[in-house]
């Protein structure tokens, strides 16, 4: 084991899945980091996926970019917006991602003729990428996916097991998020699921030192009593996680609890006294704003709103940062194929076109920028949206009628957006993309500079000549159309490396297309320039 003093606290979930431990172990994150401690947080995914960056939104939500270009969980967004600060590939990694390298170890002779078992060799390359992510930290909050008892997990959870015993138990503790299902029929608040999930723990040879139960109203004293005695967890370390108007008051209810005294005491922390009051503030002006604007959202994922999570979380700490409600309008982008622009952009104060993939739903998002444009409405247009807006100005004001991406017509003649043969990544090393590589290889991901031009709305926003902002898209906008565009009207305002980057149209309010993703960098005690301004605009033009 590391000879560091890294404390870990362990946070697993019973009972079924999603019941918020990513927001949990976020929250507890952020008191341990307001009372002055270096927190550092691990996402550790049961799947066997290397990574979800080749999944559907459908399948798992939201695929959240790293500044290294990691393809993560949307968990990992969480904890940035709730931590304010950068994590990296370190700070995720799925059991595909350990079998992958155990193999190529033995490929590699490094384990000298063994047998290749769970335990040792899968549990540890675990705990050295544990013991990784929390080196340079205080503390490191370790949050475990899945549930207890699915098979995956079985691994990651004998790994926690055994550093409990190695480290002790004034450095690692292990807190389980667990489910109290309301029964109707009986008026009552069911303890069982939870005594059997704690018993499922154990049997496994993990004792939780606290409880957090979900609930969908407040437990009452007897209750959580019973909880205490039946779960062997002492009567101050059962706390109460009921539903909350917004995810960033989580934090408050907890501290209301007193949830780090038990915390305190059994990783010798010392007397914690979190300072929140900013946070408190900003969390009043989300429950009660001074303001309203109502912001257009068109997108085609809209049956799954986890698939835009850190983009409607970024607009929340815009709001909160503005004292405004941001009413979002969501708008299916194939509606308005059938339809017009007109009918559902009517009566909205800003228009944004989030990113996405594929061909279906375009059209709708092209009409929606060009209603946007014509109608002088504020338009933040992101990653896709950006691509489109080149392509809606090619088309409607160069009369270009034949414009289009190569992500959805190979063979047009008038690739406006196209697939760029070679660009310098992040790391200043070339990357080659074909139409036959890998889909997980050909994307440009992570964090590049950008360079923004004088005068511009998006020099305006940041404030600054340079900005880093993250990606995770695969075609590029054609520098061949860039001087017809621009003696047009429509001109490039963001440039990395030559790549264009931003675009902005010259007779109009505020208008503003970036090729990278900024609500990857947005917090609710720093939104992003970009998504805070065009919502002001909203608000102001309105």
């Amino acid at each position: 084991m590391s000879d560091n003093q890294t404390k870990y606290i362990f946070v697993t979930g019973g009972v079924l899945s999603s019941l918020g431990k990513g927001i949990t172990a976020a929250s507890i994150g952020t008191l341990l980091k307001h009372s002055g401690f270096r927190v550092g947080v691990l996402k550790l995914d049961p799947y066997i996926n290397v990574d979800p960056g080749t999944m559907s939104p459908l399948e798992h939500g939201e695929v959240f970019v790293t500044k290294d270009g990691a393809e993560t969980d949307l968990d990992l967004g969480h904890y940035e917006r709730f931590l304010d600060n950068s994590l990296t590939q370190n700070n995720n990694f799925t059991t595909g991602q350990i079998y992958k390298t155990v193999i190529e170890n033995e490929r590699q002779g490094k384990y000298l003729g063994k047998t290749i078992q769970i335990v040792p060799h899968i549990t540890n390359e675990i705990k050295e990428r544990i013991i990784l992510a929390g080196e340079p930290k205080d503390i490191l909050i370790v949050e475990l996916g899945g549930t207890t008892g699915d098979m995956e997990g079985m691994p990651f959870l004998e790994t926690i097991r055994q550093m409990r015993h190695e480290l002790g138990k004034n450095r690692v503790m292990n807190i389980h998020v667990t489910l109290l299902p309301y029964i109707r029929t009986a008026d009552e608040l069911k303890t069982k699921p939870t005594q059997h999930s704690v018993q499922e723990l154990r049997r496994i040879g993990i004792t939780p030192q606290m409880l957090i139960l979900r609930a969908e109203e407040r437990i009452p004293n007897d209750i959580r009593k019973k909880i205490a005695f039946t779960c062997d967890i002492d009567e101050d370390s059962v706390i109460e996680a009921i539903d909350a108007p917004t995810i960033y008051e989580v934090p408050l209810n907890f501290k209301i609890q007193e949830i780090l005294s038990p915390i305190a005491k059994q990783l010798k922390l010392g007397d914690l006294k979190p300072n929140m009051q900013e946070w408190s503030g900003l969390v009043r002006k989300i429950l009660e704003p001074k303001n309203k604007t109502t912001i257009s959202f068109v997108g085609k994922y809209l049956d799954l709103k986890e698939s835009y999570k850190s983009l409607t979380e970024a607009l929340i700490h815009a709001g909160a940062n503005l004292d405004t409600k941001v009413e979002i309008k969501w708008v299916d982008s194939e509606k308005i194929e059938n339809n017009s622009a007109k009918q559902y952009l009517l009566d909205c104060d800003g228009v944004l076109v989030a990113g996405g993939f594929g061909e279906r739903g375009v059209e709708g998002k092209i009409q929606a920028i060009q209603y946007a444009r014509e109608n002088k409405i504020p338009f933040l247009g992101i990653c896709l949206g950006m691509q489109l807006a080149m392509i809606e100005y090619a088309r409607n004001v160069l009369g270009i009628k034949e414009a289009n991406s190569i992500e959805f017509d190979a063979n047009t003649k008038e690739p406006v957006i196209f697939l760029i043969d070679e660009f310098i990544d992040a790391a200043g090393a070339k990357q080659i993309r074909t139409t036959t590589s890998p889909m997980g290889g050909t994307m440009r991901l992570g964090e590049y500079e950008c360079n923004t031009k004088e005068g511009s709305n998006l020099r305006e926003a940041y404030g600054i000549s340079t900005i880093f902002e993250r990606h995770r898209h695969r075609y590029e906008a054609n520098p061949t159309y860039r001087e017809a565009l621009e003696l047009n009207g429509m001109i490039i305002t963001g440039e990395s490396n030559g790549l264009i980057e931003a675009v902005e149209v010259v007779d109009h309010p505020w208008f503003l297309g970036v090729q990278f993703h900024p609500e990857f960098t947005s917090r609710l005690q720093s939104p992003n320039p970009s998504i805070l301004t065009f919502v002001k605009k909203s608000l102001d033009l309105k």
